[in-house]
């Protein structure tokens, strides 16, 4: 007993780095386990929420977020539509919702679903382990009786029902003898009260009885009959413990009987090191060594550079030296003026005649120079400027480098930024890199470039996050094999968005004709197909009947701040039109659509109507463009020029539209050069909502968010 009594504190020391949060790098306290099967901290899952909360648009949380940049707020519905602008409306529970951050374990991208953090299970395992080495850490420190009078006795029991420590005194007066409470579960001194049976985060009145082996997450009966793992293959509780017990007994024998090889490896790793150290210390000689020539070519260059300056500076120096000493003689008390006025003294004619006549010459040359005065020599040195750029670049490049290693290739087709920023690249000698290098920097609006920020890949392509709005990033990658590396690949330009991007789905449950538009089970993609109906219509053509639109917007409103969104039009569109609209505005349309969706009436429609010109100053509920046959049609303003020619623009691969709440101003942008095509003032007196309309055979895909996807984790269960 003494033996393992001993030997307890120190197993219990050496696992003290698996009982750490990797987030608050502290000692686990109530941790949860994420869907990457690594656990955290419940108050560091919440943090990590509220610090994303910009970044991303919806965080899965157990508590509203009212400081929220916008509310999200569900579409208008034909028979609820009063219900729009009520503060916290909610959406439907179909509507996805999902809570994506970067666990700090692993650092890839986890989704909580739509519970959030209430559909995570705790790990009561790791919290117990973590409780143990609390109390050996404490082991001098007693748990004191939770019931005792000033002064209170060391407990000797606690109560796992009442959540409380007891002495043998108070247990017996709070747990007598054929009461209920005698009955409770009671184990040795603790203050880890942890519940006794786990309960289902789904079903919260359920408890765990199974293990559904495709999600390797335990469930409980109502998720394998109803649930999310209603087809998936479940097993009883009772195997699965049994299996994964027997598995991970094995792994513990199968490392214990390696521990001799484990130690030879100790060996071999710590040789390993002191090769490292030497073989680092010869490469930082022969590098030193290296930049020491560079120096000595600059010292002799800078000897050279500034023995020319400074003979230079001398040559000009002694000119405008004897320049002065001239001009100095033309002053009354110095030289030539005081000759001058001796020579005048003279009264025989012909002595006079014959010193003033050269005195003459002289004076008249003088005052000459007085009248186009000329410095002798320059003061400026800009041919003397020594000229660094290129100089400056290649040092900046300076690195490991052998011709063995080709340049990557950016790919710029497949490279795009939205909220994040994804970068893909090619290189033809992809087996041979051990690993690749993406650099990228902001650039300001004078051109001035920061400093390069790095981040080490394995793969061709990365995610890069975190970039600010309405900003110009530049992207370069190097490969790496071993300690040599490639040439840094042609820099890559992006422009981010002005705002923060908005996600939203087409809504299916709001003025949507599932006869006339096709809506993809995603509801991220839509499409107008032309059926009979469109054909029948086709008839009443020429007596004035016209084709009207078929309207869908998105399924969350704004109410505040400043927005962004993309989407693509298909190329074979034939009439599309996109922008905004008010909740109102909706309505009206909705109501009676065979009275408010003539293109010719729209202010906004980009047909020669007339009606932009009345209506364009002031402030409408909705603002529309039209995009069709490969075209994007500016609308009439008085600013804008009256050719026809002038406003119709090619159709931009890819479409953005800005919104501005709180300022009343909405813009719609090329994507593929962040270039603003058209603006303009907004009602915002409503809740305003994503609005587009098809007519004809035409296609709207939205962009999708750029994320960081989840990886999946092979693991040995």
């Amino acid at each position: 007993m003494e033996g393992d009594g001993s030997d307890s504190p120190v197993t219990i020391k050496n696992i003290e780095r698996e009982l750490i949060c990797p987030a608050c790098k502290e000692l686990f306290t109530h941790p949860l386990i994420l869907p990457c099967q690594h656990s955290i901290c419940h108050k560091c899952v919440k943090e990590l929420l509220l610090t994303l909360d910009d970044s991303f648009n919806d965080v899965g949380s157990d508590n509203s977020n009212q400081s929220s940049p916008r509310l999200r707020l569900a579409s208008p519905s034909m028979d609820k539509i009063d219900r729009i602008n009520r503060p916290g409306w909610k959406r439907n529970s179909l509507t996805p919702k999902t809570t994506i951050f970067p666990c700090p374990g692993c650092e890839h991208d986890v989704d909580l679903g739509e519970r959030g953090i209430n559909g995570l299970f705790r790990n009561f395992t790791l919290e117990t382990i973590v409780e143990r080495y609390r109390q050996a850490a404490r082991a001098a420190t007693a748990i004191m009786c939770d019931l005792c009078k000033p002064p209170p006795q060391e407990s000797t029991k606690s109560c796992m029902d009442c959540s409380a420590s007891y002495c043998n005194e108070c247990f017996k007066i709070y747990h007598p003898w054929g009461t209920v409470k005698a009955q409770h579960e009671y184990v040795g001194p603790t203050t880890n009260f942890r519940p006794k049976i786990l309960m289902c985060p789904e079903h919260e009145t359920e408890r765990i009885n199974m293990y559904c082996e495709l999600c390797r997450r335990p469930v409980c009966h109502l998720c394998k009959l109803g649930g999310n793992h209603s087809n998936h293959r479940v097993t009883t509780m009772s195997s699965a413990y049994k299996t994964l017990k027997e598995k991970l007994s094995k792994d513990i024998d199968y490392l214990i009987g390696k521990e001799s090889q484990v130690k030879s490896q100790i060996s071999e790793l710590n040789l390993l090191m002191k090769e490292t150290e030497c073989n680092g210390e010869r490469a930082k000689e022969e590098a030193i060594t290296h930049f020491e020539k560079l120096f000595e070519i600059l010292e002799e260059r800078k000897s050279s550079v500034l023995k020319a300056i400074e003979s230079s500076k001398k040559l000009r120096l002694d000119k405008f030296q004897t320049q002065m000493e001239e001009y100095r003689g033309l002053l009354e008390n110095n030289g030539l003026v005081g000759y001058a006025q001796e020579v005048l003294k003279e009264t025989d004619q012909s002595c006079f005649v014959q010193t003033a006549k050269q005195l003459h010459l002289r004076i008249q040359k003088a005052t000459e120079s007085l009248k186009s005065f000329r410095p002798a020599a320059q003061t400026s040195f800009e041919d003397y400027v020594v000229n660094t750029s290129k100089q400056t670049e290649l040092l900046g490049e300076l690195s490991f480098f052998s011709s063995g290693i080709d340049v990557p290739e950016i790919n710029e087709e497949q490279s795009k930024v939205y909220n994040n920023a994804l970068i893909n690249w090619h290189h033809p000698e992809k087996d041979k890199a051990d690993s690749y290098v993406l650099e990228y920097r902001k650039i300001n609006r004078d051109d001035e470039m920061l400093s390069w920020n790095e981040v080490e890949v394995c793969g061709t392509s990365k995610i890069i996050q975190d970039l600010e709005n309405s900003s110009t990033y530049a992207f370069r990658v190097r490969a790496y094999k071993g300690s040599i590396c490639s040439p840094c690949s042609r820099e890559l330009i992006l422009h981010t968005p002005p705002a923060p991007v908005f996600s939203f789905l087409f809504d299916e449950k709001c003025g949507y004709n599932n006869e006339h538009l096709l809506l993809n089970l995603k509801r991220d993609r839509v499409e107008s197909r032309a059926g009979y109906n469109l054909l029948l219509a086709a008839e009443r053509i020429q007596v004035g009947y016209y084709t009207s639109l078929d309207y869908i917007i998105g399924d969350t409103g704004i109410t505040k701040g400043k927005h962004f969104w993309a989407f693509r039009v298909e190329p074979y569109s034939y009439l599309v039109k996109v922008g905004v609209a008010s909740s109102d505005k909706l309505q009206e349309w909705l109501r009676s659509p065979r009275d408010a969706v003539s293109p010719r009436y729209e202010q906004d429609s980009g047909h020669d109507s007339g009606s932009e010109d009345a209506c364009f100053d002031s402030s409408q509920p909705f603002t529309l463009v039209t995009i069709g046959m490969k075209k994007f049609f500016i609308p009439k303003s008085p600013t804008s020029s009256n050719d026809p020619e002038n406003r119709v623009l090619p159709m931009p691969t890819s479409i953005g539209i800005f919104l501005d709440y709180d300022k009343g101003k909405v813009s719609f942008y090329d994507m593929d050069h962040m270039k603003c095509l058209y603006e303009r003032q907004v009602d915002c007196s409503h809740t305003l909502y994503p609005a587009f309309a098809l007519m004809g055979s035409g296609g709207i895909q939205l962009e999708e968010p750029i994320t960081a996807k989840y990886l999946e984790y092979q693991e040995n269960m």
